[in-house]
């Protein structure tokens, strides 16, 4: 069970990854993008592919929402995970 969670979330990560890259590409060119409500929902259910994808495409950094707005994502699930863990050895 615990093989199948880190997969699908593996999976999500980099669908986040490439909805970054794919926002990115579309800017370049003045195509349509993707809404920042729909990259900010799923940095919150893949936040280290936001994360890396907002740093490996230099993507969204000037932008407080998701400079300051991304990390306070990762911080506070890091926590929650860590909550979620000690409950369980305990």
């Amino acid at each position: 069970m615990g093989k199948v969670i880190l997969i699908c979330y593996a999976v999500i990560n980099l669908i986040v990854f490439i909805m970054f890259g794919a926002d990115k590409t579309k800017a370049k060119y003045d195509k349509w993008r993707t809404p920042e409500n729909r990259l900010i929902i799923g940095s919150v259910f893949g936040i280290i592919g936001g994360l890396l994808g907002m740093v490996v495409f230099h993507h969204k950094t000037r932008k407080p929402k998701f400079s300051v707005g991304l990390p306070v994502i990762f911080i506070a699930e890091a926590i929650a995970a860590a909550v979620v863990y000690t409950e369980l050895i305990l």
